[in-house]
C-alpha cells in the first residue's frame, strides 16, 4: 500500500471532533463553569474568613472541611454513580453546590458570621463535590468518539480557568462584596447543572442490582486492582503526591515569592498555566502507540517545578521551566484519563474512578502538612531539591513495571450515542 493510501486510510478511520457532538459541547460548557466557580472558590473562602476574624488558621479549618467530605465520600459518589447513573449524580451535587454558595452569600450579608456555619457549609459542598467527581470519567466516553481528544479540551479548560477563577473572585471583592463572589459561585453550579441536564438520554450502563453498598464497593476494588497497569500508576502517584505534589506548592510558592516577589511569583503560576495549555494541545494532536509510557516521559519535566526555586534560577529560566513542567503534566494527565476511560467497562468505570480519586489526592494534604516542618528541619530549599528527586524516581518505577510499559491504546475507543456524532463504538 502506499504512502498515500495509508494517509487516506488513516485520515478515514480518525474519529469525528468532539465539537461536533452536542452532546459533547453541553459537557464541555458545564465542566468549563463548574471550573471556574472551583478556581473562584479559594480567594473568596480566604477573603471571607480573614474578613470575619478568624484568620490564617480559619482558613485552615475552612479548607480542612471542605477537603475531608471529598476524601471520606468519594469512593461512595462512585457506587451511586454507576447506581443512579453519573448525569443524575453529578446534576444533583451542583444543585447542592450552589444552595451551599447562596447560603453562604447570605450569612456573609448579615452583621456576624460565625467559623462553624462556613465550615458546615463548605462541608456539604465537599460532600457534593465527591458525588460529583467520580462521574466525569464515566460521561466522557459517552459524549464523544475521539475521548483523548475531548480529554485534551477538557484540560485546557481546566488550566484556563485555574488562570481566569482566582483572578475573577479578586476582581469581584475589590469592587463587589465577598458576597457577591459567593452568588457568581453559586450560578457557574447552576450553570453547570443546566448544561449537564439535557444529558439525562445517555445511555449509562447502569447498575439496576440490589447488592449492598459494601458489595458494590468490593465489586469496584476488585475492577481496580485486578489491572496491575491502573494500581501500579495510583501507588506510584500516592508516593508523588506525598513528597512532590504535597511539598512543591506551599513551599515552592514562599521560595519563589521571596526570590522573585510576589508579582513575579504571579508571573511564574502563570508561565505554568502556559505550559498546560500547550500540553493540552499537544494532547489533541500526539498520539502514541504506548500513552502511559508517553505520559509518564512527560512528567520527567514536572520535577523542573520543585527544582527552579530550590537552585534559586533567574526569573526567565524558572518561568520556562514552568511552561515545560506545566506541559508535562498536562499531557500526562490526558495520556492517563484516556487510557483508564478507554480500558475500563462502563457500568464500573465511576466505581473505579472513584479508587483513582481517592489514592490520588488522600496523601497530598499529608504531604503538605509535613512540608512546613521538613522546611524547619533541613531548609525548604532541600526539601524541594529532594522533591525533585523524588518527582524522577518515582517515574523511573512506574516505567519499570511491564503492565504499565505493555499497555497500549484500546482496539476502538468507546463513543456515546449522538445524532450529531455518530453510532456508539465498542469498547476497547
Amino acid at each position: 500500500m502506499t504512502i498515500d493510501g495509508v494517509t487516506a486510510e488513516r485520515e478515514q478511520s480518525a474519529p469525528p471532533s468532539p465539537w461536533r457532538s452536542s452532546r459533547f459541547r453541553l459537557f464541555f460548557t458545564a465542566r468549563s463553569t463548574s471550573l471556574l466557580a472551583d478556581g473562584m472558590l479559594m480567594v473568596s473562602l480566604t477573603t471571607a474568613v480573614l474578613g470575619a476574624g478568624y484568620g490564617a488558621a480559619g482558613v485552615g479549618y475552612a479548607l480542612a472541611a471542605w477537603m475531608a467530605p471529598i476524601v471520606l465520600l468519594v469512593l461512595f459518589g462512585g457506587v451511586l454513580a454507576d447506581r443512579f447513573t453519573p448525569q443524575v449524580m453529578m446534576v444533583g451535587a451542583d444543585v447542592v453546590r450552589m444552595v451551599a454558595m447562596l447560603a453562604l452569600a447570605v450569612l456573609l450579608i448579615g452583621t456576624e458570621v460565625r467559623l462553624w456555619h462556613i465550615m458546615a457549609l463548605l462541608a456539604l459542598s465537599g460532600a457534593a463535590t465527591a458525588m460529583f467527581q467520580p462521574g466525569l470519567a464515566s460521561l466522557v466516553p459517552q459524549v464523544a468518539e475521539d475521548i483523548q481528544r475531548a480529554n485534551a479540551l477538557l484540560r485546557i479548560s481546566e488550566a484556563i480557568c485555574t488562570l481566569l477563577g482566582p483572578g475573577v473572585a479578586g476582581l469581584l471583592v475589590a469592587y463587589w462584596n465577598v458576597a457577591g463572589s459567593f452568588v457568581v459561585i453559586a450560578a457557574a453550579y447552576a450553570l453547570s447543572a443546566l448544561g449537564l441536564a439535557p444529558l439525562r438520554k445517555l445511555g449509562t450502563a447502569r447498575d439496576e442490582s440490589d447488592d449492598p453498598m459494601w458489595h458494590r464497593l468490593a465489586t469496584g476494588w476488585h475492577e481496580f486492582r485486578s489491572r496491575s497497569w491502573l494500581w501500579g500508576v495510583i501507588a506510584v502517584w500516592a508516593v508523588y503526591g506525598l513528597f512532590v505534589f504535597g511539598p512543591a506548592l506551599p513551599l515552592g510558592a514562599a521560595l519563589l515569592t521571596e526570590q522573585h516577589g510576589a508579582s513575579g511569583y504571579g508571573w511564574i503560576a502563570s508561565a505554568d498555566g502556559a505550559g498546560t495549555i500547550i500540553g493540552g494541545l499537544l494532547g489533541m494532536r500526539v498520539r502514541p502507540r504506548r500513552p502511559l509510557v508517553a505520559g509518564a516521559c512527560a512528567m520527567f519535566f514536572f520535577s523542573l517545578n520543585p527544582l527552579a526555586p530550590a537552585l534559586g534560577w533567574s526569573f526567565t529560566l524558572t518561568a520556562v521551566t514552568g511552561v515545560v513542567a506545566g506541559c508535562g503534566f498536562a499531557f500526562w494527565g490526558v495520556m492517563w484519563a484516556t487510557s483508564v476511560q478507554s480500558h475500563i467497562p462502563l457500568a464500573v468505570l465511576s466505581r473505579v474512578s472513584a479508587y483513582d480519586v481517592a489514592g490520588s489526592i488522600m496523601v497530598i494534604p499529608l504531604g503538605r502538612a509535613l512540608a512546613g516542618p521538613a522546611a524547619d528541619s533541613f531548609g525548604a530549599d532541600r526539601v524541594l531539591l529532594f522533591s525533585s528527586v523524588m518527582g524522577i524516581v518515582c517515574i523511573l518505577v512506574m516505567l519499570s513495571i511491564p503492565a504499565i510499559r505493555a499497555l497500549g491504546r484500546a482496539p476502538k475507543e468507546r463513543a456515546g450515542t449522538d445524532g450529531d456524532a455518530g453510532s456508539p463504538a465498542g469498547a476497547g
